[in-house]
C-alpha cells in the first residue's frame, strides 16, 4: 500500500515549508569567517553554502545583509555565498544588530513569511541579537546551528542557550532541507535535494 497523503496546507504548517519560511545570511564576511574559533572555518563554510544552495532550491525569499562594506572597514559576503545567491544585493548596515537597521527590518518583513531560517557571524552577537528581535516581534526564528560560530567554543554555547531560552528553534542544514523536502515524489526538487544532500544527481 502506498504511503503517500495528500500534502498539509504549506502556509499554515507548523512545519518548515517552502511556503512558510524565508531564510537569512547575516555577515557572513572574510574578516568573521577568519575569527570563528568554536568549529573549523572550512566546515563552516561548507555548510553555510549549502543552506544557500537549500534556500535557492527551495525558492525561499532571502535576505543577505552584511556590515560595514560601504564604510570601507569591511569585505563584501565570501564568494563562496554570493556565487550561489547570484543576483540577490546584500542590504550593507554599520549596525551590529541587524534589525536595528531599517532596510533590514523591511526587507525581512517584505517576505511576508513568520518562520526566519536564520544564520549569522557571530552566534553570540550577529546572530543571537537579531533573533531576540525578532522573536520579539512574533516571528519563530530558527537559527542554523551547524552553520554559525563564535569567537570561541562557550561564547557560541552561551548564544545558543539564550535563544533557545527565548524560544528560538534550533535546526541543521540536513534537518531544514528534508522538512523543505518532507516527500520525495516532490519531484521538481527531488534532484537538487539529492545532489545538497547526497553529492547525487537523483536517488
Amino acid at each position: 500500500m502506498a504511503s503517500y497523503k495528500a500534502i498539509r496546507d504549506p502556509v499554515i504548517d507548523h512545519l518548515l515549508t517552502p511556503q512558510n519560511a524565508a531564510l537569512v545570511i547575516i555577515d557572513f564576511q572574510p574578516l568573521q569567517v577568519s575569527s570563528i574559533q568554536s568549529r573549523s572555518k572550512r566546515e563552516l563554510v561548507t555548510n553555510i553554502t549549502a543552506l544557500a544552495r537549500i534556500g535557492k532550491l527551495y525558492e525561499l525569499p532571502i535576505v543577505l545583509s552584511t556590515v560595514n562594506v560601504k564604510t570601507g572597514r569591511n569585505q563584501p559576503t565570501i564568494r563562496q555565498i554570493t556565487e550561489v545567491l547570484s543576483g540577490t544585493e546584500a542590504i550593507d548596515r554599520t549596525s551590529i544588530n541587524a534589525w536595528e537597521d531599517e532596510d533590514f527590518v523591511r526587507a525581512v518583513k517584505e517576505t511576508g513569511r513568520r518562520k526566519l531560517i536564520m544564520a549569522a557571524l557571530w552566534t553570540e552577537v550577529c546572530l543571537v541579537h537579531p533573533a531576540l528581535d525578532a522573536i520579539k516581534e512574533g516571528f519563530e526564528v530558527y537559527p542554523a546551528i551547524d552553520c554559525v560560530g563564535g569567537t570561541s567554543p562557550e561564547a557560541h554555547e552561551f548564544g545558543v542557550q539564550r535563544l533557545v531560552q527565548a524560544g528560538g528553534k534550533p535546526v541543521g542544514w540536513v534537518q531544514v532541507i528534508c522538512e523543505l523536502q518532507r516527500d520525495w515524489n516532490r519531484e521538481k526538487t527531488t534532484p537538487g535535494f539529492a545532489e545538497i544532500l547526497f553529492g547525487v544527481e537523483g536517488h
